[in-house]
């Protein structure tokens, strides 16, 4: 997404009291984004590069208070609610400091300090691969269910306006608009998460929502949702606010052959998120369940319904869910591999061809 995108939709999540983690390589302009929206707001702003700090550093220094032991407040922290709090560097702090902020990020505050109440907090963070010294893949999902996550890419339009602001030489200007692959060799932000929507990420999502105008969510609507629970659960969400075709149940579809019908009247993108939908009910299946579609036979319904399918939906979507089978069957032992196992086995047979399965 781009800098100006980012910058408006990072402030909205932030009057909503809620918190946007910025992620994007080095220089792609995260903190001069933290910096125009404390400009705009007319408010102080605070940064914490967190992987440069000790716990001592983020929670104040113990000192004695007449039989107690109390902490201190760290220089940083403010007096007054007019202030951005930005989290900088998020994945290459050691964990005992991520620890640490969690109690910030949850209650707003740390030990007995309590943050004001009109303070906002933003956080940043480089993308888990290998060109990032000591990077984390920060795999917590309690830690990264407090955050909206926000992909930031460069833009050369966003930049050269920023450049005529800043004075940067017009030559440096020309050169870009002219070749503008040469801005930045990093264009694609990795973040390797697997979000996923809770009750917690819905609320935080209905604040943030109450705080936009139809048009915000109708521009922005889908990249929030999908920043905070997910792509797949974004889709069918903004689906439900248009009034689109409801997506067929999993369960009735595979078990009853209900509504395969609609499946045909679907566009490309909602056949996607129907394919994710029924990865995530084999997924949520427990040993009772699989024992009892074994015992009935109801794999075999299920192959002969998945074959249905595979008429409706592009051939690379089914595919999704053979390797999702295979890999669940690898992942798993027991009932639950026995399970798999013989579901793709009947399905390989309903499919009766070779080069399904050969695809996984």
């Amino acid at each position: 997404m781009k800098p100006s995108s980012i910058k408006y939709i990072s402030k909205k999540i932030m009057e909503a009291g809620e918190i946007p983690l910025l992620w994007g390589h080095f220089g792609v302009g995260k903190t001069d984004i933290a910096r125009e929206i404390a400009q705009e707001t007319g408010r102080e702003l605070i940064i914490l590069i967190i992987s440069q700090m000790e716990p001592g550093d983020l929670i104040g220094l113990p000192s004695r208070d007449s039989e107690r032991t109390v902490f201190l407040k760290p220089d940083w922290w403010p007096e007054n609610d007019n202030v951005i709090i930005m989290i900088d560097e998020i994945n290459r702090a050691h964990r005992s400091i991520r620890n640490a902020i969690m109690q910030l990020l949850i209650d707003r505050r740390i030990h007995n300090h309590i943050l004001p109440d009109g303070a906002w907090i933003m956080g940043a963070a480089n993308p888990p691969d290998e060109e990032y010294d000591q990077v984390d893949l920060i795999t917590d999902p309690a830690f990264m269910s407090r955050f909206f996550h926000l992909e930031l890419s460069p833009d050369v339009e966003d930049w050269v306006n920023w450049s005529y602001e800043k004075r940067v030489k017009k030559e440096i200007i020309s050169f870009i608009q002219e070749y503008p692959e040469y801005l930045a060799s990093d264009h694609i932000v990795s973040m390797r998460l697997d979000l996923r929507p809770s009750p917690r990420s819905w609320f935080k999502l209905a604040n943030v929502l109450s705080h936009l105008s139809e048009n915000d969510i109708k521009d922005y609507g889908y990249i929030i949702a999908a920043s905070i629970v997910g792509s797949e659960a974004s889709r069918a969400f903004l689906s439900h606010l248009e009034n689109k075709v409801e997506l067929p149940n999993p369960r009735e579809l595979l078990l009853e052959a209900k509504y395969l019908d609609r499946i045909g009247k679907l566009t490309n993108e909602e056949k996607v998120s129907l394919i994710l939908r029924i990865n995530n009910y084999f997924e949520s299946l427990n040993e009772e369940d699989m024992q009892e579609i074994l015992s009935d036979g109801y794999q075999k319904t299920i192959a002969d319904n998945i074959k249905k399918i595979s008429n409706l939906v592009p051939k690379d979507a089914l595919f999704s869910v053979l390797r999702f089978l295979n890999e669940m069957a690898e992942k798993n032992k027991g009932l639950k591999r026995a399970f798999y196992d013989k579901l793709l086995e009947e399905i390989a047979i309903k499919l009766e061809d070779s080069s399904w399965i050969e695809g996984i």
